[in-house]
């Protein structure tokens, strides 16, 4: 049975991660798989005033936010509950952006060199040339069959060889290999693995979409909706544009033959009666884009004026 001082220390560690999950609702939740003391130490130091970072046993986790969720279901703690997993932790914003928490993660990188049994993370390849290791040293090539000559006094390889595979264990022959070269392969860090934000748990990949790709989905779901309210023949503000383009385009199809004329289809009727003047201005275009280009341009400051007062008129 832990003593009362153990209980006192887990009962205000569950109270602190309820009450950071209710009053500051803006985490990142990171792995931190090999990470250094140090590092850890580092990170906590520059986000102090900033951000709280808490760490703990997974069991003491779950523990308290199962409590939370009981006393404020409306916190989303069982979904954090259910993020739960491996070696991780949280870094709550308290005073800065999520962001910001990512690039103070990203300034702490520790390199370190592969040990035997340890499980590959990336994919490495020592590439071919010279080694600046003496002919002495070809056993620990020939341990892993990899081609050399002697060039010059020391060991070159013949081509690239992958020495490390991501998800296979590291061999005592490609660790000691790899010392010899002083290589270090692997670079560790807090990995970002999920976000909690507004009661919700989400992948951290979400906050890698800028400003430009959500514009850019949006203006997509626009054009979308408009061409779906002119189809089915439903006015909408999304398709209002394109109803007065086509209905100027008719008018300057009606006009144009005959004796009648109005400010906006001047430049059409130009056109029409000079098109290769239009044509030499704009050299790059073609006659159909050509008129495409005016009629384009005609209706849309068309529409701009009707669409401006139609706004005065609502």
């Amino acid at each position: 049975m832990p003593n009362a001082e153990k209980l006192a220390k887990k009962g205000l560690y569950f109270e602190k991660l309820i009450d950071l999950c209710v009053n500051s609702p803006n985490a990142l939740l990171v792995g931190v798989d090999h990470v250094a003391s140090k590092q850890m130490q580092d990170i906590r130091i520059e986000l102090r005033g900033h951000a709280i970072v808490l760490m703990g046993k997974n069991t003491m986790i779950r523990k308290a936010l199962d409590i939370g969720h009981e006393r404020h279901p409306e916190a989303g703690m069982d979904k954090l509950r259910a993020a739960t997993n491996g070696n991780m932790g949280f870094i709550f914003a308290t005073n800065c952006t999520l962001d910001h928490i990512r690039e103070v993660l990203s300034k702490y990188i520790k390199t370190q060199a592969a040990k035997v049994g340890q499980v590959a993370v990336v994919d490495w390849f020592i590439p071919s040339g010279p080694t600046g290791m003496d002919p002495s040293q070809t056993n620990f090539f020939q341990a892993l069959n990899i081609g050399t000559k002697i060039v010059k006094g020391q060991i070159e390889l013949v081509s690239d060889f992958q020495i490390l595979k991501i998800g296979e264990k590291v061999s005592a022959s490609g660790a000691m290999l790899l010392a010899k070269l002083g290589i270090k392969p692997f670079e560790y860090q807090m990995q970002v693995q999920q976000v909690y934000q507004d009661a919700t748990v989400f992948s951290a990949a979400v906050l890698d979409i800028s400003d430009a790709v959500l514009i850019q989905k949006f203006l997509a779901g626009v054009a979308n909706m408009a061409a779906f309210s002119r189809e089915v023949g439903i006015p909408t503000e999304a398709g209002l544009p394109h109803a007065f383009g086509n209905a100027f385009r008719n008018v300057a199809a009606l006009v144009a033959d005959i004796d009648f004329t109005f400010k906006e289809v001047e430049d059409v009727k130009k056109f029409l009666a000079d098109p290769s003047a239009y044509a030499a201005a704009n050299p790059l275009l073609s006659a159909p884009m050509v008129i495409f280009h005016v009629l384009r341009t005609w209706c849309f400051d068309v529409f701009l004026s009707c669409f401006g007062a139609w706004l005065l008129v609502h």
